[in-house]
């Protein structure tokens, strides 16, 4: 295992570690396989199941800037909530597509399966305007994550101790919360699955000079 401690979050990853050479694969834990099979059973990695896992947990208050994923995943996110609730929001690009986009299929689970600038990228007003809607994720579920809302758009969790239902919220009617209710955010453990297309069958050695 691979084990890295952040300045907001405890974090275990699983599966190896990706790197642009290529992530030496190692054997996910039997628990994590579990998930990882069912998962892969959606075929919502086409024909292949994942092989990475980002365990994070977050107490209140913590939370992860807005970021795309990157190009050393296959195009889609898988995540398991635990614990508390949370807000998944989402953010249009820094490419100057300021604007809200109009013909997004928001039907949630966000993929409907039934870096630029680094002063604007860091900007927490770019964010604002920038923001245009919110998953909530219950504890128990399951959220996964494709087509343009991976590969367009950013997404993040703000750092608040509560949070406050918006109309911004796209499955607010599967929930049993309303407009204006505050929820409480407790601690928090996200079970975060990917595939890792670019594997190498050897130990990858760093050489740093």
């Amino acid at each position: 295992k691979h084990y890295c401690i952040t300045c907001f979050t405890s974090t275990t990853l699983s599966g190896g570690l990706p790197h642009n050479k290529g992530m030496v694969v190692e054997d996910l834990p039997p628990w994590l396989k579990t998930y990882a099979d069912k998962i892969g059973s959606f075929s919502i990695f086409e024909d292949k199941k994942p092989n990475h896992v980002l365990v994070n947990e977050y107490l209140p208050g913590q939370g992860i800037m807005p970021h795309e994923d990157g190009p050393l995943f296959y195009p889609v996110v898988t995540t398991i909530n635990l614990g508390s609730h949370t807000f998944l929001d989402f953010y249009t690009p820094i490419d100057g597509q300021d604007d809200q986009p109009q013909n997004i299929n928001t039907n949630v689970t966000v993929c409907d399966h039934n870096e630029s600038k680094q002063k604007s990228f860091n900007d927490e007003s770019s964010f604002e305007k920038r923001y245009f809607l919110s998953v909530l994720l219950e504890p128990r579920s399951l959220i996964m994550v494709c087509d343009d809302m991976y590969k367009i758009y950013l997404h993040g969790i703000a750092e608040k101790k509560s949070d406050i239902v918006t109309d911004k919220v796209v499955n607010l009617s599967t929930t049993p919360y309303a407009i204006g209710d505050t929820l409480d955010r407790k601690t928090r453990v996200s079970l975060t699955f990917r595939y890792v297309p670019k594997v190498l069958k050897a130990k990858l050695v760093l050489v740093k000079k």
